[in-house]
């Protein structure tokens, strides 16, 4: 019961550290595109900076969503659709956060468009990295054990 406990302790603070390091990188890229399109520092940080509270969230959820399908778990593919997924959620955000700040429907299009891109890859090494990291990592279930195999 005690170990249960620990992996779900474990599961909600693997997902908490993996939505702040993608946030920082995904801030960097916003704040990128923002800049380049807009030309306007501020809006740029304005909006990269205003998606650090509405991202890191969105982004657990995913996460804890995704947890819910724990089908190939280490797998090339289930990383590729999750980036997808989680691009689509994200890429609505900045559109949003971009029209608030610049209210320009062309620069909120421009900058959204450009990050989908640039975020998809930046997401799939992300999520490859951290498959690399063992704490909280989710398994597959169907999985025969190492030793049950060798028998």
């Amino acid at each position: 019961m005690a170990t249960k406990t620990a992996n779900r302790a474990s599961d909600h603070y693997r997902a908490v550290a993996k939505a702040v390091s993608w946030r920082i990188i995904g801030t960097l890229d916003t704040f990128f595109w923002s800049l380049l399109v807009t030309h306007q520092p501020f809006s740029a940080g304005s909006i990269a900076s205003t998606e650090i509270f509405t991202k890191i969230p969105l982004f657990y959820l995913h996460e804890r969503l995704w947890r819910l399908f724990p089908v190939g778990a280490n797998s090339h593919l289930r990383s590729f659709i999750k980036a997808v997924s989680w691009r689509f959620v994200g890429s609505m955000d900045t559109f949003v956060l971009s029209l608030i700040f610049t209210g320009k429907l062309k620069y909120a299009v421009t900058i959204a468009t450009a990050e989908a891109l640039t975020k998809i890859v930046l997401f799939y090494l992300h999520e490859r990295a951290w498959r690399l990291v063992s704490w909280g990592r989710l398994e597959q279930k169907n999985a025969a054990p190492a030793e049950t195999a060798a028998a």
